[in-house]
């Protein structure tokens, strides 16, 4: 923990309009200092140039990657400029949060089809809420040394390109999933941004570590990284349990398998993750209501229920019924016994909504013609890997 002994202090600095080149590296080093007291695990600083980004951020938008989230188009080019965002911001202050909570069992849930797998990052409280609380905190921190201050915090929730900006201050490097990665941390973290008006000295980025590997591609249950690089939202079990309003494709609910709020198949694959730690961090511990949860339990959960059980949870965002449509297809991934086909069965019987009707019906239809889950051999490829690389997690 930092003490007030760490920090570098300068009694000059009184006002950032009135910094000098060392008034501002010292201001840095205290920022990390500070970050790291809040409980961040790195913090880097980067200027606000995105522009190498902006092409490949048109080409993905108009092949229409990114399906039915509308904001990422509605924004368009904003999103690779934060001064537009944010007038005045000169740097970004770029922190990471580990979130890998422990005894996270992958292997052994992703193995039992009875039981529901919900995306590690999810099992805990929002992040989005932890991470902006503590990044206004450092802001304060910012103010109380330097002055009168335009600084903004977000977190995945504004139309900034936070992974580039990560990259550039050295927090990792992108990975072919898309996803940053520390060669020490893997990619199990959060990130979240400070949009200062302070021409902070800069970090410098890391070399891509990446290699020829193509783990993270070969395992993807519905080939969603269609290239290095480069991921096809609309096939992403993250963005067709999460993002998606309306009907999950029938062409991806096989692959779906128990996966009823997002996926970590891309990460558990890529051989940096076998250096992660676990987080100490208690609001991201996972929750006994929603951990090791029999797929019957959850489908059976009132609206009430769903509400009370996933409160400070991001997995709320998605409401009743698109849970009930997860799980749906996920019953239909599951064992068949009388108990699953009869609880399909009730629930498409009280169910006025034609949306959740449909997974359900093709949930029970699995069930009475016998079809087999699709990419099981991919599964227990990948359940192998987990058990020989992240032995501590499985």
């Amino acid at each position: 923990m930092t003490t007030a002994s760490n920090i570098v202090k300068n009694p000059a600095i009184k006002n950032n309009t009135e910094m000098s080149r060392g008034d501002l590296v010292t201001l840095s080093k205290n920022i990390k200092l500070w970050g790291k007291a809040l409980g961040f695990q790195q913090v880097g600083i980067t200027d606000i140039d995105l522009q190498p980004h902006e092409g490949k951020l048109q080409q993905w938008l108009d092949k229409k990657y990114h399906g039915e989230m509308d904001y990422m188009e509605k924004h368009g080019m904003k999103r690779a400029r934060p001064a537009e965002l944010h007038p005045g911001t000169l740097r970004v202050i770029s922190v990471r949060m580990d979130y890998l909570p422990e005894d996270a069992q992958f292997a052994r849930t992703l193995q039992d089809k009875s039981n529901a797998y919900i995306s590690r990052y999810a099992l805990g409280r929002d992040y989005h809420k932890v991470l902006r609380k503590r990044l206004k905190q450092l802001g304060q921190k910012i103010e109380q040394q330097a002055g009168q201050l335009g600084y903004r915090p977000f977190v995945d929730s504004a139309p900034v390109l936070e992974r580039p900006l990560a990259e550039k201050a050295g927090l990792g490097w992108t990975g072919k999933h898309s996803l940053l990665i520390d060669a020490k941390a893997g990619s199990w973290f959060f990130i979240g941004e400070l949009m200062v008006d302070l021409a902070l000295p800069v970090d410098q980025p890391l070399d891509n570590k990446c290699g020829q590997c193509v783990a993270c591609l070969k395992i993807c249950p519905t080939q969603a990284i269609i290239a290095p690089y480069i991921v096809d939202g609309r096939r992403c079990i993250s963005y067709l349990t999460i993002e998606l309003q309306g009907a999950i494709p029938i062409e991806f609910r096989k692959a779906i398998g128990n996966r009823i709020y997002g996926c970590d198949d891309c990460q558990l694959i890529c051989p940096w993750n076998r250096f992660a730690n676990t987080t100490q961090e208690a609001d991201y511990q996972a929750r006994h209501q929603l951990e090791k949860q029999p797929l019957l339990t959850l489908f059976g959960w009132t609206e009430a229920q769903f509400l009370s059980n996933t409160e400070g949870s991001p997995i709320r965002r998605i409401g009743y019924l698109r849970w009930l449509r997860n799980i749906a297809v996920a019953l239909g991934n599951a064992p068949t016994s009388d108990a699953v086909l009869d609880a399909l069965t009730d629930k498409l019987s009280s169910s006025e909504s034609p949306l959740l009707n449909e997974h359900i019906e093709w949930a029970i239809e699995q069930h009475k013609n016998n079809i087999p889950v699709v990419n099981e051999r991919l599964n227990q490829r990948l359940i192998k890997a987990i058990e020989k690389g992240l032995p501590r997690d499985a």
